[in-house]
Parts: structure tokens; sequence; C-alpha cells
């Protein structure tokens, strides 16, 4: 088969999958090439320093095969590393995942808004202007979710008491709970049945696959 583009995504783990199905089901006629660096996951507990050279090594073989894009579908990933690769790369467009945190700041009724996500990603500078710029007005609760990550990347996902956050998140009002991990993607059916229809759960695997058809020849 003659593929009309080359896509790669990258995860730290199985969270850039969710990404890569949803790419490939809504962009027929692309390769799409995922790979992980699970043997060093997680990236969201990890200096920034080392996030960068994990990141450098990790998509090597997504440079090397030539890839008219590359996703990072890792928020920690392009938080900590994106500006880093552009530059090392500067003919390779990146896309980048970040916590949905302007969608969340249109959506919000109660001024009160969630974001889930890796300590790496909420200590970034990015993540930081993202509030600045979008939700200096509102309330954004971040709950503890340090070992979340790589609680599901080890197929242990039951153990995170997902319905004890979520229901504390309600009784402070919120109305937007963002996903702001890859990895959360999987636990986002439990999220939505415990938070209810007056929640939206954003999650950004629809948007990343609309940028990449905007980048379509």
């Amino acid at each position: 088969m003659v593929y009309s583009m080359r896509i790669g995504v990258f995860d730290s783990g199985i969270g850039g999958e969710a990404v890569a199905v949803k790419v490939r089901a809504l962009i027929p006629n692309t390769e799409v090439i995922s790979i992980n660096d699970h043997k060093n996951m997680p990236y969201g507990t990890k200096p920034p320093s080392e996030v960068i050279e994990l990141t450098k090594s990790a998509i090597k073989p997504l440079i090397d095969s030539n890839c008219d894009v590359i996703v990072l579908a890792c928020n920690t990933a392009t938080a900590v590393a994106i500006d880093e690769l552009r530059k090392i790369h500067p003919d390779t467009p990146f896309i980048g995942i970040e916590p949905m945190v302007k969608p969340a700041s249109n959506l919000t009724k109660t001024g009160n808004i969630a974001v889930l996500a890796t300590p790496a990603t909420l200590k970034s500078k990015r993540y930081l202007e993202l509030k600045t710029n979008w939700a200096a007005d509102l309330n954004v609760i971040e709950p503890d979710c340090s070992n979340w990550a790589e609680l599901i990347e080890t197929q242990r996902s039951e153990e995170i008491d997902v319905d004890s956050v979520v229901r504390s998140l309600k009784k402070s009002n919120v109305d937007v709970i963002v996903l702001g991990c890859t990895h959360y993607h999987w636990l986002k059916d439990r999220v939505i049945n415990i938070a209810g229809s007056d929640v939206r759960v954003l999650e950004p695997s629809d948007s990343i696959a609309e940028r990449i058809k905007s980048l379509l020849p």
C-alpha cells in the first residue's frame, strides 16, 4: 500500500497508542509509526534535563524514518522538551500535547476546573504560561496524580482511587476536568461515570488529529 504521509507518534509509555489509534481512524491512507520508552517510565517524576535527553534519544527511530510529522503524545515531553527538539530538528514539524486549559476556561460555568497531570507537567514553564494566559481568574485544582501513569503502564490502574479524587472535585464545584496525561485516557470512562453529565472531561486525541490534518498537503 502506498501511504500519502508518515506520522510518528511518541509517548513515554502506552498512553500514546490511544492517540495513534485515533489518528489512524481519522486520517486514512496514512502510515502511523507508534513508539514508546517503556523502560524509562515514568517521565513525569524525572528532572527536566533527564526528560529532554530521554526524549531526544527515544524519538531517533522516528527521525531516521523521515516522518512527515512527529506527535509528542506525552504532556511531560511536550512541556519540557519540545522547544529543544524543534531547535535540533528544524525541518521536522512537531505537534505536542498540552493540558487543555484554554478549552476548559471557555467551557467552565463555575470558574472551577481541575487539571490531572504529572508533577513535571504541573511544574513546567509551558503549563504555568497556560494557567497565566487562560486561567488567571479561575480556581485550578491539581490533585496528586504522581503515581497514576506508572500504575497504568504496569496494568495496575484498578489501584487508582479515581472515585475519591473525582468526588472531591465535584464537592469543590468543578465542572471541567482536564486529563493532562495521555496515560489517563485509559481512565476517561471511569472519570466520566463518576463525574456525571454536569462535568465535562477533556482529553486531546481528537484535537491532535485535526492539527495533523491541517498539515496535510
